[in-house]
């Protein structure tokens, strides 16, 4: 390739592709223009190749603003090659002190030809089929943002005009919107949709005609990064219902300057409880749950919309247990029996407990029958607390007993009503062997007792069981000697009588509730003996009859109790 400028009266240049592969380029750089009113650069360009329509070369224009990189072309003439001279207009709006360049550029497509280009002027007037930018303002807003250029444009909308914003990174946007301003002047919208911070840099707008291209100065779009804090929250404190937190946001990721701080938190669920601005750089969470994990994180908001940035590392905290709310309600009996009591009571949750982790215990306390004291206070727990039914064990039949549920958690404990049972009657005791008396006679024996130490209910007879085991005298006939008396509660003795002197008897003494006959208690007594008894003699004869003796016949005596002598 060859490039030719000649500084007399304009430049030129002329490229001859043969011999050129694919690719390769040359370059015209026209001195900085140094402008401050408007002006006009135009120009005439040329290509012709071996074949009809065969394109030997690509024109590229740039447009370089001070000492900005070359960027990208604003002019590109990739069409196909036609043996004649075309006219093209630049209208460039960089003005004094700011300076601009203008570089033609030809790209070798591989093909033979040629590309021209001459009379390159500058007009002090405005271009005739190109309008001119006024202005145009940077931009700033924050990722994830719309950013929109303003653009206002000499002239009326014209439809055969392509309008769009260009980067020089390469990123386009082409224009959403036109509104007149005045009857010279209108503006051109441009929207850059979910910006990020590689949309950073400079932009300017284009407006391409059918004879050339207006060029605006190039604004600065500016993306910055919403703050992030890099460390969580700092707990400080931790009650039941609050947590005092550090807000530890001083060093970020992103930009600032911070206008605005928010604390977030939720249940580790993920359930959202709330985002509170905070303008301290310590702060207390109130209303919270007792017993409940948290994830507390730190937002941060710099100016312009979408300025919050993500929540940062979160803190997981809990709140300590809270006192339970109240103790277990409506204890009530539903079963009664003699040695347990089963009660019921409401049901409850963790709105009562206010802790995942409690006990629930049963405390009950009685004096049993004869006791000088009531036994200490005992306790069971209650394993299963999600079924509200317990059943108390190994209790004394027929005896008051004090229950009452405790509810207690790490922080505190509520209890019940109290509520007062007596167990159902069961078989009395055995009748104290010490307190059996007896008194013993010839022919009868009295007998005493007291009533059983524990009754466990209402004493309704005793039973007293009597048997003859022995006798002194070795020819009683003892088989008809035993009988069964039955006694009412009141009377506690009784006095047998039609017993058979010297002989031992055996007494069995049984009480007995509703529930029955309780176990027998066995203790024995003897009667005295008695002196035999002679039978009667009637007027009979002696058997033989001498001077000195009389000889009589003697009945036998009757033994009572023992054998006669």
């Amino acid at each position: 390739m060859r490039c030719d400028f000649l500084s007399a009266g304009s430049s030129f240049l002329f490229v001859n592709t043969s011999g050129r592969y694919g690719g390769q380029r040359a370059q015209l750089l026209l001195p900085p223009l140094k402008e401050n009113d408007t002006h006009c650069v135009s120009f005439l360009f040329y290509q012709a190749g071996g074949g009809e329509g065969a394109t030997p070369a690509t024109l590229n224009v740039y447009i370089r603003e001070n000492n900005s990189p070359l960027g990208v072309p604003v002019f590109n003439s990739s069409g196909p090659a036609y043996h004649i001279w075309k006219g093209v207009e630049l209208a460039v709006s960089t003005f004094w002190p700011n300076y601009y360049q203008v570089v033609f550029e030809a790209v070798s497509t591989g093909q033979r030809g040629v590309l021209a280009i001459k009379d390159i002027t500058l007009q002090g007037h405005q271009c005739m089929s190109t309008p001119h930018f006024l202005h145009i303002k940077g931009v700033e807003v924050n990722a994830g943002q719309t950013a929109t250029f303003h653009c206002t444009i000499n002239g009326q909308p014209q439809s055969n005009l392509l309008l769009y914003l260009q980067g020089m990174g390469g990123r386009q946007a082409v224009v959403r919107e036109t509104k007149a301003t005045s009857k010279r002047r209108y503006t051109a919208n441009f929207d850059m949709e979910n910006t990020t911070k590689g949309d950073s840099g400079r932009y300017r707008c284009i407006a391409q005609s059918e004879r050339g291209v207006g060029v605006s100065s190039y604004a600065d779009l500016t993306v910055k990064q919403p703050p992030v804090p890099i460390a969580p929250p700092q707990l400080t404190a931790v009650g039941a219902t609050y947590l005092w937190i550090q807000l530890n946001a001083n060093s970020i990721n992103g930009d600032g300057p911070i206008i605005e701080r928010e604390v977030e938190y939720r249940t580790v669920s993920g359930l959202l409880i709330d985002t509170t601005p905070v303008d301290k750089s310590t702060h207390k969470i109130g209303h919270l749950d007792p017993d409940t994990e948290y994830e507390i994180s730190v937002l941060l908001t710099r100016p312009l919309e979408g300025g919050t940035g993500n929540p940062g590392p979160p803190l997981r905290a809990r709140t300590k247990c809270a006192d339970p709310m109240h103790g277990p309600r409506r204890l009530e009996v539903v079963d009664i029996q003699s040695k347990q009591v089963t009660v019921r009571w409401e049901p409850f949750g963790y709105n009562v407990t206010r802790c995942h982790s409690y006990n629930l215990t049963i405390q009950y306390h009685y004096r049993p029958a004869g006791a000088p004291s009531r036994e200490p206070v005992k306790e069971e727990e209650v394993y299963d607390a999600q079924l509200p039914q317990h059943t108390v064990r190994n209790l004394p039949p027929f005896t008051n007993v004090s229950l009452r549920l405790v509810l207690s958690n790490p922080e505190g404990r509520k209890e019940s009503e109290e509520l007062l049972v007596l167990t159902d009657e069961d078989v009395p005791g055995a009748v104290p062997v010490d307190s059996i008396l007896g008194s013993s006679y010839e022919q009868q024996i009295s007998l005493s007792w007291r009533e059983p130490l524990q009754t466990y209910g209402l004493i309704r007879q005793y039973e007293i069981s009597y048997k003859a085991l022995s006798s002194f005298d070795t020819e009683f006939d003892l088989s008809n000697q035993s009988g069964k008396v039955f006694k009412p509660a009141n009377e506690t003795s009784h006095v047998f009588t039609g017993l058979y002197p010297g002989s031992t008897y055996s007494f069995t003494i049984r009480a007995s509730t509703v529930k029955g006959f309780g176990p027998p208690v066995i203790t024995q007594f003897t009667t005295k003996i008695s002196a035999p008894l002679m039978p009667a003699y009637d007027q009979e004869s002696p058997l033989n009859q001498t001077d000195s003796t009389v000889t009589v016949l003697l009945k036998p005596a009757q033994s009572r109790g023992a054998p006669v002598r």
